[in-house]
């Protein structure tokens, strides 16, 4: 997926999710392809909530560590 860069002056004015997020814990005893979909779905929705301007506390790396853990991935 592909992220524009963010300027000073829309992070400053950016609205910031802090959360609480979903936990993706309750999917761990899907099969693991079903795993691999949801996770895609994850990442996707992220992503559009970012692209709509939303600037998230969690950082990328630090949400995909944590979804994927949750799911056992």
């Amino acid at each position: 997926m592909r992220t524009l860069p963010v300027t000073p002056q829309q992070t400053s004015s950016a609205c910031k999710i802090a959360g609480p997020w979903p936990s993706y814990a309750s999917f761990r005893k899907l099969p693991e392809r079903e795993r691999w979909v949801l996770y895609g779905s994850a990442k996707a929705y992220r992503q559009a909530l970012e692209d709509q301007g939303f600037v998230m506390a969690e950082s990328y790396d630090a949400f995909i560590k944590r979804v994927t853990d949750e799911m056992e991935l």
